[in-house]
């Protein structure tokens, strides 16, 4: 009989804005930090864990192999096996899948899952001159704009067009951007990321700073504000204001069986109940969230109705506008109670997006979002660079 596989514990660092407080912090010195911080919270010893999986979805800020980087620079033995997760935005979110799995087939006792990300330290690239340039300009490349690379499409421009095909406006756009600001301040206020947050120190002596909370978000935003923002990049819905920023962050977890947990005295988050990652066409991102759930759902023998919270990640605002679209099928009254279950404690627009770093953080989020509600199911989707998707569905 296969172990029930859990997630027996989880934090994040505070997220960064751009060229924030977190600027001069590596994705390795990110990651390590949150490793510690778990490690000592679940009283877990390095040499403990089997194996450690983390995603990176820019990995020119991380450079090579950060997952094991991570691991050494937070202490764990050289012979830990490990393995960096590039999935786009969905990486961490594979880790932990990946974690799900080990463990759920007994090939892994604990493991280490998460994923980093420091935009601000993305090196710009120029390509073609590593055997000289004799004549003509060349060209310096942002890899953070975030363009298809196969049509060389601007994200932002292609979510616009399929969330406008979808029947989603720019006027729901802005005011979902607006709540995922209030809720956030809500549930900050209310103290549910207290235990989410591990405040990271910056400097040393007389000179260290302690950030401790996210950068991102803006208590004195306004809809008029985001109304009066441009679309960017030729989009013809996405603002700066209903988009998250390109951020800095880490996020980690511990994945074991609930028999590993109970013999440490952990108190699991939640219980991982289905795994899914899915792939669709170039275009798919904003609503493959939603046909991720419903996979899950199906894995778990779950419904729609099952479902007391889901967190889908705000890549843009309109990733969960349409995808619970998708998910309510046509059904006015479906898609009403989706909503009002989605992104309850604010979402990416609101926290930042360090990429690789946010499938993990939905996790949490959501995990401690049912224990505050007293339990039941929930589901996390996030989707990836290009028409990728994973969805997790967790019981508390």
């Amino acid at each position: 009989m296969l172990p029930n596989i859990v997630l027996a514990e989880g934090l994040r660092t505070p997220f960064g804005r751009l060229g924030g407080a977190l600027k001069e912090c590596s994705a390795v010195e990110l990651g390590a930090y949150a490793v510690r911080r778990l490690l000592e919270r679940a009283n877990i010893a390095p040499r403990e864990v089997s194996e450690a999986y983390f995603g990176s979805a820019v990995l020119a800020s991380s450079t090579l192999v950060a997952a094991r980087q991570i691991i050494i620079k937070a202490g764990l033995p050289p012979e830990t096996p490990s393995l960096t997760v590039d999935r786009a935005c969905c990486s961490s979110m594979s880790a932990i899948g990946l974690g799900f799995m080990r463990t759920r087939f007994q090939e892994a006792e604990i493991v280490l899952a998460g994923g980093v990300e420091s935009c601000s330290q993305t090196p710009f690239l120029q390509r073609q001159t590593r055997w000289g340039h004799k004549l003509g300009d060349l060209t310096i490349e942002d890899p953070l704009q975030f363009r298809n690379p196969f049509t060389g499409e601007p994200l932002a421009r292609v979510t616009g067009l399929v969330a406008l095909e979808h029947g989603v406006s720019r006027d729901e756009q802005d005011d979902w951007a607006f709540e995922s600001h209030r809720k956030y301040f809500a549930a900050l206020d209310g103290g549910l990321f207290t235990d989410e947050v591990a405040p990271f120190k910056i400097g040393k002596g007389a000179d260290a700073e302690t950030v401790a909370a996210d950068e991102a978000p803006r208590r004195s935003i306004s809809r008029d504000k985001l109304r009066e923002l441009p679309p960017v990049y030729g989009s013809p819905t996405v603002t700066a204001g209903n988009a998250p920023g390109l951020n800095d962050g880490a996020s980690a977890a511990l994945v074991m069986s609930r028999d590993a947990a109970a013999a440490r005295g952990l108190d699991p988050l939640c219980e991982i109940v289905a795994y899914v990652q899915l792939a669709g066409s170039l275009n798919s991102s904003p609503y493959l969230p939603g046909d991720a759930i419903a996979q899950a759902l199906a894995k778990a023998g779950l419904g729609i109705g099952d479902l007391q919270l889901i967190e889908i990640n705000e890549a843009f605002a309109a990733m969960p506008l349409v995808s619970t679209k998708r998910l309510a099928n046509g059904d006015a009254k479906c898609l009403i109670r989706l909503r009002a279950i989605t992104n309850t404690k604010g979402g990416a627009v609101a926290i930042g997006h360090p990429t690789g770093a946010s499938g993990a953080r939905l996790v949490m989020t959501l995990a401690r979002g049912l224990k505050q509600r007293g339990g039941g199911y929930g589901a996390a989707a996030i989707c990836g660079g290009f028409g990728q998707a994973d969805a997790i569905i967790v019981k508390v």
